[in-house]
């Protein structure tokens, strides 16, 4: 699943990575740089939730090879564009592909892990984000050097469809899992016993409970910011700091690198604290605050050398993917099994309305003369301001919630 994710991420780091190299074919303003990712976030917000539920339905394994080979094919599609209208479908198509792949990461992490162990095996799945962003900068590079821009997507897709293959042909549930001793079988289903089993509850039926707003209005703001970062960092570094695509593939996955260990130590961390007899809820908040603390950073960034501004932005992607990792596994900590791909999708899909308002603020701040200075104020203060609202609305450790919810 850590692969998976890792590949969603490299396809979907092609377009910014790129734009220098395709704006020579298909100019670009910062508003259409705007769109274009607003385009690929509408249709990854309606399938995040929509994948939560295409989980629940079809199981684990069916819905991502459905969910993966899609947004496959849907990344290839870039290659044949010939205007921004043609681009922007591309983007939409891959939007409604990749929408699907973390409630399908969310319900694959409850159906093997308790809960001690879920916020580091969540922190390793997503740690695939750092992987595939540190790639895609020196690879598409590389392709540069001796391909135009659409064999990037061509290539791109290519390694999707066949790592879609190897997931339909080795993924299974546990119970169902062909290598699996009866011993692991019987610990795995005795784990599960406290959620399984619950009602598989509609949309507006979670809204009831103050946690699911709590969770889906912190993604709407911390994921504005992770949004901006993901796709505005290579034009930064093109248009204030002039990098060229040699510059941004030497330099440009150093803060993916930084997420990647981000991942893995948000995630140890609060499993370490519940080891260590804290309470899950506890842990979890410990951990998101520190990672939310290290955010408002992002400040400098305009002020200082470009050095020290890939520092701060690695120190940013850092707290940004600690922080993430630990609030994907907050559904499972809050809600019984059953419902876990849905609010899943209900989180996701708050994130990526936030990615979409911050990002057209983004386009139209630039393009009238704002500068980078305001877009980074805004962008450090937002963490700050989900944290407060997870505490304010999550503020015990789910067990009452799971009773209620039964």
């Amino acid at each position: 699943m850590s692969v998976a994710i890792a590949i969603s991420y490299l396809d979907r780091q092609t377009l910014p990575v790129a734009v220098k190299a395709i704006g020579k074919d298909i100019p670009l303003s910062n508003e259409q740089f705007s769109a274009l990712q607003s385009a690929f976030l509408v249709a990854y917000a309606f399938m995040y939730a929509g994948g939560g539920k295409l989980t629940d339905a079809l199981g684990t394994r069916l819905g991502f090879t459905l969910i993966m080979a899609f947004w496959s094919l849907a990344c290839a599609s870039h290659g044949f564009a010939r205007t921004f209208a043609m681009l922007a479908v591309s983007r939409f198509l891959l939007g409604m592909g990749e929408g699907g792949g973390f409630p399908a990461a969310t319900r694959a992490v409850a159906e093997w892990f308790s809960p001690r162990d879920s916020a580091t095996a969540m922190g390793i799945i997503n740690g695939g984000t750092a992987v595939g962003g540190v790639v895609a900068p020196p690879l598409i590079a590389l392709i540069l050097t001796y391909l135009n821009w659409r064999w990037i997507f061509f290539i791109t897709g290519a390694i999707g469809l066949l790592w879609t293959l190897w997931w339909r042909l080795e993924y299974f549930p546990p119970l169902r899992h062909p290598r699996l001793t009866s011993r692991e079988r019987a610990e795995l289903e005795s784990a599960a016993a406290a959620s399984v089993g619950g009602p598989k509850l509609k949309w507006l039926e979670l809204l009831r409970f103050r946690e699911s707003w709590g969770l889906v209005t912190a993604k709407f703001l911390s994921d504005a910011a992770w949004y901006f970062y993901l796709f505005w960092l290579p034009k930064y570094l093109y248009d204030a700091r002039g990098f060229d695509i040699k510059a941004v593939g030497t330099f440009a996955w150093i803060p993916y690198a930084a997420a990647g260990v981000g991942c893995l130590a948000g995630g140890w961390f609060s499993s370490h604290l519940v080891r260590r007899h804290f309470s899950v809820g506890t842990a979890r908040k410990l951990a998101l605050g520190l990672s939310a603390a290290v955010m408002p950073s992002v400040l400098l960034i305009p002020h200082v050398e470009v050095s020290w501004a890939i520092a701060i932005f690695s120190l940013a992607y850092f707290g940004q993917q600690s922080w993430s990792t630990l609030v994907m596994v907050l559904p499972t900590d809050l809600f019984p099994t059953s419902a876990v791909g849905a609010v899943a999708g209900l989180v996701g899909f708050g994130g990526a309305m936030g990615g979409i308002a911050f990002g057209t603020l983004v386009g139209y701040l630039l393009d009238h003369g704002f500068g980078y200075g305001v877009v980074f104020t805004i962008a450090g203060s937002l963490h700050v301001a989900a944290f407060a609202i997870i505490l304010a609305t999550i503020p015990g450790s789910g067990q009452t919630l799971r009773k209620a919810v039964a």
